[in-house]
């Protein structure tokens, strides 16, 4: 048989693909959320904890730093123009 005549057999599910089983779509209203945005989009910038030693790789190597709070980056921008990610905050000085 041809693809032709299978798409033709009123037996083919391909024939009526509205009905049958299959998978169905559920719908789910949309819900907007409103996020300050930074010049790169990202919503949650932070300026972030890391030993001086893995910055001064990561501004080396190109490799990816990961802070004290699991964050896992490439360093860009000067963290000095962020606030504090509260939870690198609290886990500092827990460690102090």
């Amino acid at each position: 048989m041809t693809e032709s005549i299978l798409l033709d057999d009123a037996v083919s599910p391909l024939s009526t693909p509205d009905t049958g089983s299959g998978t169905a779509v559920l719908e789910r209203p949309e819900t907007k959320t409103e996020n300050q945005r930074t010049d790169d989009g990202d919503a949650d910038r932070f300026a972030h904890y890391v030993s001086k030693e893995r910055m001064a790789e990561s501004r080396l190597t190109g490799r990816p730093v990961v802070a004290l709070c699991g964050k896992v980056w490439v360093p860009k921008h000067n963290p000095s123009d962020y606030p504090v990610c509260p939870d690198c905050k609290r886990i500092y000085d827990e460690m102090k």
